[in-house]
């Protein structure tokens, strides 16, 4: 019976040791390449074409969204783009709920489609008028 428990506390114990290096390691490739953010990290934003928006999250992330619904609106003057929050963090296109809006009360739903990060080299290849 000891030999048994004391195989079972070394078997513990060892993946007690190995947690924090598997959390580290799922952490960083969530981080990565996993398109999730807190809602508080937003930055900023584009709206380069019609279907296009690009995010700003904390300070060197950039998200691609692209929408449904006619970001054109955003690119005229005094609109701005709502984010209806339901929930801290984002890590899907079902996660946000965006409005192009203006102070007159112009109100029009833009339905997200996709949502992904960019990597460094593809913000590298935007031109600087699209980045958010």
């Amino acid at each position: 019976m000891k030999a048994l428990s004391t195989v079972a506390a070394v078997a513990l114990a060892a993946g007690a040791l190995m947690a924090p290096a598997g959390a580290s390691a799922a952490e960083s490739k969530s981080t990565s390449n996993a398109p999730c953010f807190f809602v508080s990290q937003w930055r900023g934003w584009t709206a380069p074409n019609d279907d296009t928006l690009y995010l700003r999250v904390s300070r060197n992330q950039i998200y691609k969204v692209q929408v449904s619904g006619g970001a054109r609106q955003l690119r005229s003057p005094g609109a701005f783009l709502v984010s209806e929050s339901r929930g801290g963090s984002v890590c899907s296109h079902m996660d946000l709920d965006l409005i192009a809006a203006d102070s007159g009360g112009f109100r029009a739903p833009l339905i997200a489609r996709s949502l992904v990060r960019l990597t460094p080299d593809e913000v590298a290849k935007l031109p600087k008028s699209d980045l958010p």
